[in-house]
Parts: C-alpha cells; structure tokens; sequence
C-alpha cells in the first residue's frame, strides 16, 4: 500500500501543462485554413468570408458538393461524420473537376492542402457536385 508521504511526493512532482503551444498552434492552423477555403468559396461564388465562420464553412462545403444544407447535421454523429466528410470531399472533388483518388486523399485525408490546390492551383468549378445546370453565378 502507498504511504501517504510516497503519495503526496508524488503529487508535487507533478507539473501543469502550459496551454500556450496548442492555443497558438490552434490559431495558425485555424489561419490555414481560412487561406485554404477562401478561395474554393470564391470560385464556387460563394462569399470567401465563409471560410471565417466555423460551422458555415462547412455548410458551403456541403453545398458546393452538390448536397442539402441539413447534411451538416450529420457531422455531429460519431463515425457518421466520418463517413459523411467522404461523401462531401467527393462532391467538392466533382465540383472542380477533380477525380475520386485526388478527394479522397487531398480533399478528406489531406484537407487543408487539397483545398489549397483547388483554390490556387488551375482547378475551374464546374458546378455544385460537378452538375453544370447547378452552376452558382455572383451577381
């Protein structure tokens, strides 16, 4: 059994973690990823800014792959969020143009640099969910 002095020794070796790392990693891949998404938005016609709102910017993802905005509900669900990220890469990936192989892996795995690809590399978008008569024009 523990003494208590072995107890109490043990406790004041331990030591708080400073937050500070994570807050600031936090910020600049947060920062990323607004970069990432501003332009895929603009060249959907959506409006960039949409990259700035947390649950918004999924919300344009979603209907830039050519879905019903209520989708986004599903990414609240443990494993079904997984399942429905797929699903809307592969949208987004029809959208521009890009095959099964580039959204799965540059547009779910690889996320933030897919949609940097997409949004500053040649990639034209075609439509919601790579349908044409979808086509979403800014005034």
């Amino acid at each position: 059994m523990f003494e208590l002095h072995v107890l109490t020794d043990l406790i004041a070796t331990q030591t708080a973690v400073d937050p500070t790392p994570s807050i600031i990693g936090g910020l600049i891949g947060w920062i990323i990823s607004i970069i990432a998404l501003w332009p895929v938005f603009t060249k959907a016609g959506r409006p960039g800014w949409g990259a700035i709102i947390p649950i918004y910017n999924t919300y344009l993802l979603v209907k830039i792959a050519g879905y019903h905005g209520a989708l986004v509900i599903l990414y609240f669900i443990p494993i079904v969020n997984i399942i429905i990220a797929i699903i809307v890469a592969l949208g987004v990936g029809r959208a521009f143009g890009r095959g099964g192989a580039f959204s799965f892996f540059m547009l779910w795995l690889l996320s933030i640099i897919g949609y940097l690809i997409v949004g500053f590399g040649g990639s034209q978008y075609i439509g919601d969910g790579g349908d044409a008569s979808k086509r979403v024009v800014r005034a």
